[in-house]
């Protein structure tokens, strides 16, 4: 049986292309829905030798159906937000240990100690919601900052942009990691000219802006609060693991994940590094839902590994898809 450590010590890509295979044959044994889609693929344990030979469940599936590798009782519930009477994703969690150690591992990873920060959260849209599996990372963040002046800001810009102008003041490292709509809404109170700050954005308008190309909001994001580059976070509610981009849109992956990026035409095949395509995720943290997610997302991916999130299907571009829903 596969464990964190086996999980979360991988420290090649061939011990990554080894443990994903365990997993994939784990999964296939132990979650009835994956295997059934399996199946329906003619794939199994037997044909199935090599990553690109994996089959991935397509994200929907988490809408409407109880996606488990595991008999364990379920420790929390993660959801996505929706409009009214949408159907919202459920990722059924059963070992949170799992996405504690993805998280604060991949943050260690591509900004070293969270004590060395003041961690500010601008997340209304998702604070004023259930199930959040991001309010439950950045509540983590905060408490083990082990500083007084890490918090959560609602709708109280006032009091974030005088905190803001303290800690800068102060020389203290700051991550200010916030929902992209509210951010911009932060931007137009006043000028900003951040020294010590990380501007992280996790995506999102949630129907209160337009949705801009990501050059557009970079710049705008930039100018507005005085910084060279914006950070992202690209994760979302079906994934224990997050992508981290340090500037430009160009994100890398903690080394217990990777994507692989399927032909649009035929979501069975894969494009050239380089070309634009469906992103498929591989997340080893997930060995207790599915780890192999096609995602609605658009994006291509680079020679050296890294990847940009280019947008997502509209309805008439997910025929790739659509055959896969079964």
């Amino acid at each position: 049986m596969l464990t964190p450590n086996d999980i979360f010590t991988i420290a090649s890509k061939k011990e990554f292309e080894k443990t994903t295979l365990k997993v994939f044959r784990h999964q296939f044994d132990n979650n009835a829905v994956y295997r059934n889609f399996c199946k329906l693929l003619g794939k199994d344990k037997q044909n199935v030798k090599a990553i690109k030979d994996i089959p991935f469940l397509p994200i929907q599936f988490f809408k409407t159906h109880e996606v488990l590798s595991s008999t364990d009782d379920v420790q929390i519930t993660f959801t996505s937000s929706g409009t009214t009477g949408m159907t919202t994703s459920r990722h059924l969690v059963t070992d949170l240990t799992y996405y504690e150690n993805s998280f604060r591992l991949a943050f260690s990873q591509f900004y070293g100690n969270i004590e060395d920060y003041a961690v500010l959260a601008l997340l209304p849209s998702y604070l004023e919601r259930e199930g959040s599996s991001l309010i439950y990372m950045v509540e983590d963040l905060i408490e083990r900052s082990n500083n007084p002046d890490s918090g959560f800001y609602l709708h109280n810009y006032d009091e974030l942009i005088k905190k803001l102008t303290e800690l800068e003041s102060a020389g203290q490292n700051i991550l200010l990691i916030g929902v992209t709509y509210a951010l911009l809404d932060l931007t137009e109170t006043q000028p900003f000219n951040l020294k010590n700050t990380i501007i992280m954005e996790t995506g999102g308008m949630k129907g209160k802006r337009r949705e801009m190309i990501r050059e557009e909001l970079h710049e705008i994001l930039s100018n507005g609060f005085g910084v060279g580059k914006i950070h992202s976070e690209y994760g979302m509610t079906e994934l224990l693991s997050q992508a981290y981009s340090l500037g430009d849109g160009i994100f890398e992956c903690p080394p217990w994940m990777d994507i692989l990026v399927r032909d649009t035409e035929d979501a069975l095949s894969y494009v050239d590094t380089g070309k634009t395509g469906g992103i498929n995720v591989i997340d080893l943290a997930n060995i207790n839902s599915c780890s192999f997610i096609a995602t609605q997302d658009l994006g291509k991916k680079y020679p050296n590994q890294s990847f940009e999130v280019l947008g997502r299907f509209d309805n008439s571009d997910i025929r790739g898809c659509n055959l896969m829903v079964l």
